[in-house]
């Protein structure tokens, strides 16, 4: 076998906080592919392990992106978990952008091409201090969405009171009242409940027409996920914190709706397509969790275009809402923006969005990093679930 036609001749990274960091893939042909390895809370730990893993990829082909992402989920001998599989994930998806960008296609061309011409786009309405903000879920719906996502305000306890169950219900139903009924509404119970908690809660929901309850329980605790599945009434979704089709085979035979991995975590492309395709033999669709940055939801539409089992997709930011930190690093955000509640198929090569280096390094910090997620404690001061 013959020299590479291409080379990966560099490896870059750039920390921009605690829940950003970005991967640039460099080659001897002028093409170079960005990837997205954050995880939040995590961001400089990652990116170590990104630039150790670096290693088995200078002088390689970026073209044999299989090959190389087995050596780097399994090469090291010890694999999987979140810091090694999202250091993984970037660099996968930096894999996929330059193949795109050298055979001038999107990558869900890659994959199979498109089964679909816009995905259907969802929001966050919440508020400190209740279950979901009314104006801001109209906000939303003015800009034609139509999934919006809440949760819980602050710890929940063990075994809870009535009345703290009838304060989440009471104000989810206010906020179904407030965007009415051809409006999809999710709570994202954001692994904070018990398993008697869960099975307390879920079937009050039941007359709000819930598209899904998410991540009810803590993601140690998935052989129990199916008890809920069973008692429940509302669509159970989870994922978010799960790295591998291994993991997510668990939950599927336990009969969840929706899986949610994350693409700047779960092993990138690579990976999350195969998880996808996994959901589709147990009838459950796939949901994409991403609350990162333009190249992760770039990412996550391009598996959104190619597999025919997606939902919907969660808006790592808000672009329809106006410029922020994150649209700043693209030159143009408006792939990205949904028009009337989906984002067009995106057409451009590789991820097909277009990174502002200059803007990146620009915003690199190099000092302390501020925290990606408070720490709660409940009333005696013991650990809460965040």
């Amino acid at each position: 076998m013959g020299p590479p036609a291409m080379k990966i001749t560099a490896i870059e990274t750039f920390v921009l906080s605690n829940r950003r960091a970005l991967v640039k893939v460099s080659t001897d042909e002028g093409v170079s592919g960005w990837g997205e390895h954050t995880l939040e809370n995590w961001a400089r730990t990652v990116t170590a392990a990104v630039e150790r893993m670096s290693e088995h990829l200078i002088g390689a082909d970026p073209l044999a992106i299989t090959r190389l992402w087995q050596n780097l989920a399994r090469g090291g001998y010890y694999r999987g978990g979140p810091v090694l599989s999202s250091a993984v994930a970037g660099l996968d998806q930096a894999l996929w952008d330059i193949k795109g960008r050298w055979l001038d296609v999107p990558v869900h061309e890659l994959l199979g091409g498109p089964t679909r011409d816009h995905a259907r786009a969802y929001a966050h309405a919440n508020r400190d201090g209740r279950t979901g903000d009314p104006e801001l879920a109209k906000r939303h719906l003015a800009a034609g969405l139509d999934l919006l996502k809440v949760a819980p305000r602050g710890p929940v306890g063990f075994i809870e009171t009535p009345a703290r169950v009838d304060e989440i219900v009471e104000q989810l139903g206010e906020l179904r009242q407030a965007v009415g009924g051809h409006v999809d509404l999710c709570i994202d119970l954001h692994g904070r409940f018990s398993v008697p908690m869960a099975r307390r809660i879920l079937p009050r929901l039941e007359p709000l027409g819930l598209a899904f309850a998410e991540e009810p329980l803590r993601p140690e605790h998935s052989d129990l996920i199916g008890d809920l599945v069973r008692c429940s009434p509302v669509p159970i979704a989870t994922g978010e914190r799960l790295y591998q089709r291994t993991e997510f085979r668990r939950i599927l035979e336990a009969g969840v709706a929706v899986v949610q991995p994350d693409v700047s975590h779960a092993g990138g492309i690579t990976e999350v397509f195969r998880i996808a395709t996994q959901a589709e033999v147990y009838d459950a669709q796939v949901a994409p969790h991403c609350p990162l940055g333009p190249l992760a939801l770039a990412a996550s539409l391009q598996i959104a275009f190619a597999v025919p089992n997606f939902y919907a997709q969660e808006l790592s930011f808000d672009p329809h809402l106006g410029p922020s930190d994150d649209t700043r690093l693209m030159r143009d955000p408006s792939v990205l923006t949904p028009v009337e509640g989906r984002v067009r198929r995106l057409t451009g090569p590789g991820l097909g969005v277009e990174i502002d280096e200059d803007a990146v390094r620009a915003a690199v910090d190099t000092g302390p990093l501020g925290p990606g997620s408070p720490i709660w404690t409940h009333g005696d001061g013991s650990f809460a679930e965040w």
